[in-house]
């Protein structure tokens, strides 16, 4: 294949360097079972917990607690748990949604394509990144979030607390404790 065709899409654009996401950020699930699920992905896998975002909407008010789990690119496995068992889903999907990595150059192309496209959007600042969320043709929900500048000291911090918040989210103290969140 001709360079030329190898950076044509099927639908002609170009591709840009740099306009593309740069890795998966997380791929993320709901489970029932936080411990099980950290049970089986740190101590069996090998994947280390590295951070327990204990959160509560601000739209909803829904409380959840929200685990990520390292992989070697720096990406991660993330796990839902809602506080009342009746916010699950009545089917756990796989997965609930896929995160990629981008620059905010990047973020607004894809964000101004998919509205000049038709398509809903949804920008939420969790503090320490700022997500983009569309739904694609088949329901599947992507993210493509940028960090904020400063991440590196957020997730030392969630490092360092995160089985802490996790056994004290599952011992039933949800307190919220993400206190950079914009949105």
């Amino acid at each position: 294949m001709s360079e030329q065709a190898k950076s044509k899409s099927k639908s002609g654009l170009r591709t840009l360097a740099g306009a593309l996401p740069r890795r998966l950020h997380h791929a993320a699930w709901v489970t029932r079972d936080q411990e099980a699920t950290r049970h089986f992905y740190e101590d069996i896998i090998g994947l280390p917990l590295t951070a327990t975002w204990a959160e509560r909407n601000p739209r909803t008010g829904v409380e959840y607690c929200h685990t990520f789990f390292e992989i070697g690119d720096g990406g991660a496995l993330a796990f839902f748990q809602y506080a009342d068992q009746e916010d699950n889903p009545v089917e756990l999907k796989s997965p609930g949604h896929i995160a990629f990595e981008c620059d905010a150059g990047t973020q607004g192309g894809i964000k101004r394509r998919l509205e000049e496209a038709g398509y809903e959007t949804r920008l939420t600042d969790h503090g320490y990144c700022l997500s983009l969320y569309v739904n694609d043709p088949n329901n599947l929900r992507l993210e493509f979030t940028v960090d904020h500048a400063g991440l590196e000291d957020v997730m030392q911090q969630r490092r360092d607390d995160a089985h802490e918040t996790l056994a004290r989210w599952l011992a039933g103290d949800h307190t919220p404790n993400n206190h950079i969140r914009r949105g």
